[in-house]
Parts: C-alpha cells; sequence; structure tokens
C-alpha cells in the first residue's frame, strides 16, 4: 500500500533536479509513489527524470503542455493512489526521514495534516522559517491556524494531507495564478481535520532567485492582492486576527515628472495618505 504520494511539479530546474530527487528516492518511508509532472520543460529536466524512472520504479512521469504549476499539482493529485499527498518542489530537498515521522504521527494521532519545520536556504546562507520542538495537535480552525504559522507562512510542502479529504474537499490549486499557495493553504488547513506538529523533521526551502513571485509584473502584483484578500475573508470567517500588514489590500503610488507625490495604502477597512510616500496627511475609512 501506498502511504505517501509525493507530487513534484517539474519545469526547466535541471540545475536542482536530482538533488530533490534524491532526497525523495532515499526516503526511510519506502512506501511512497513520486509523481513527477513534467509541464513541458525545454532543458535537460526530462532526461534526468527518465534516467531516475530506470533506477526506481517508485517514480511515475506525467507528461504534459505547459500549464503552470498550480495545473501540473492537480494533475498530480489526480493520479495518486497514496493514503497521504506531499508536496515537494523540485528546487527543494527534504531529509531522509521526512514522510516517516510525518506519516507516523499523522497516523498514530488520527490527524489529516501533519507540519515539518522549514529552513530557507541557498549557497550564501541559511535560516529558519519554522521550528517546531514539539509535538501539538490542533482541532479548531483556529489553533490549526496558529500551529501552521498562518496566514504568514502559507507553505504547503512541509506537509503532508489526508488524500481521501482533500479530495472531499474539492480544493484543487487555482489555475494559472501567482502566489497560489496563499489561497490554497488557508483552504485546506480550515478544511481538514486536526493538525499534529511534527518536531526535528526538516523542509529544505531553496531560495531561488529566478522563481516566479521574484520577479515583479503586473500579474504577481493582481494575483497577490487577490491571494491577500482570500486570506482576510477566510480569517475573517473563523475570527481569526491578522497583522495589519496582512489586510494590507493594495498600495497605489502617484509620480509626477518621476518624483513620487503620493503614496496610499488601501487596507481592509481604510486608505492611509502619504506625501512623497513618507510623511502621513490622511486616514479614511473604507471598505473593499
Amino acid at each position: 500500500m501506498v502511504k505517501v504520494s509525493v507530487i513534484v511539479p517539474v519545469y526547466n530546474v535541471e540545475k536542482y533536479l536530482k538533488r530533490c530527487l534524491d532526497s525523495l528516492v532515499n526516503q526511510t518511508l519506502s512506501d511512497i509513489e513520486i509523481i513527477c509532472v513534467n509541464d513541458g520543460s525545454t532543458d535537460g529536466s526530462a532526461q534526468i527524470l527518465e534516467e531516475y524512472t530506470q533506477k526506481d520504479n517508485r517514480i511515475r512521469i506525467v507528461e504534459q503542455i505547459n500549464s503552470g504549476v498550480s495545473e501540473a499539482r492537480n494533475v498530480g493529485v489526480r493520479q495518486a493512489v497514496g493514503e497521504f499527498i506531499g508536496y515537494v518542489d523540485p528546487d527543494d530537498f527534504i531529509e531522509p526521514d521526512f514522510y516517516e515521522k510525518l506519516y507516523n504521527s499523522a497516523k498514530d494521532n488520527n490527524c489529516d495534516i501533519a507540519c515539518a519545520s522549514v529552513i530557507r536556504e541557498n549557497e550564501k546562507k541559511k535560516k529558519v522559517l519554522i521550528k517546531y520542538d514539539k509535538q501539538s495537535v490542533a482541532k479548531t480552525v483556529k489553533e490549526k491556524f496558529e500551529l501552521a504559522h498562518l496566514p504568514e507562512h502559507c507553505y504547503i510542502w512541509n506537509k503532508i494531507y489526508n488524500r481521501e479529504k482533500l479530495l472531499n474537499s474539492g480544493i484543487t490549486f487555482r489555475r494559472e495564478m501567482v502566489y497560489e499557495d496563499m489561497i490554497y493553504s488557508p483552504d485546506v488547513v480550515s478544511e481538514l481535520g486536526d493538525l499534529i506538529t511534527v518536531p526535528d523533521v526538516w523542509y529544505h526551502y531553496w531560495n531561488n532567485d529566478t522563481s516566479i513571485v521574484k520577479n515583479s509584473s503586473d500579474k504577481c502584483r493582481t494575483d497577490k492582492i487577490k491571494a491577500q484578500k482570500h486570506i482576510i475573508e477566510v480569517c475573517n470567517k473563523y475570527h481569526i486576527s491578522t497583522p495589519k500588514r496582512d489586510n494590507l489590500v493594495c498600495k497605489r503610488e502617484y509620480f509626477f515628472c518621476g518624483i513620487k507625490l503620493l503614496k496610499v495604502y488601501v487596507y481592509k477597512s481604510t486608505k492611509k495618505y502619504y506625501v512623497f510616500g513618507l510623511l502621513p496627511i490622511l486616514t479614511m475609512r473604507e471598505y473593499v
């Protein structure tokens, strides 16, 4: 029986892909399947995937034309047969006992979600983003958000999810959207059952400067605003307070001859105006 189905969306990541796959095939939990969705890669990623399928029959390759990371993950979930679902991005990697510890904790405590600690790193530095020192179980939505560090850290890949419960929820990743995890994580954590934190196990999040969310574009800004609005709606639904910065809906700037004359911060219930982007001059009630 497959205990965990690991979904890996792959698109032009030949530089990091072998490290990611090595961390998966060497898991101490052997009863896993590794579903690699090749999202129309044009580099050597497809060849690396083929090489690894020859060495490990737990790896399955699903080919699709380039449709984005959200659709790649959705396709992977539809192909999965495991008791739990896990996500790993192809430029990241996990520790050998990652899925064994998460799976055993979830099963032993009858939880739908299990969470690991997160460290962000690159060639130069490392930074701990989430650290769990003890095993804790959350039952209410508010408790689950607190333990999962939502909405500050909407990570999807440091967790495993009960596949049957996930499918029954109908929650999927929104296609062609940046910051898709900021919508998916609050929805899944609120809809599924109990959540457990698992100490002494780490997800290694590689700080890749070519990531789409590192690049500024109109679409990135628009999608981030949509995601932030969604988070606010979910938090309001369950009466969860959010830090002021999480209530920021958008930011607008106005220039004349290259000089910034005005900056406006639009929050859920107020607008704040700053002359030259620095000096506060006005606060108005606003409903968005």
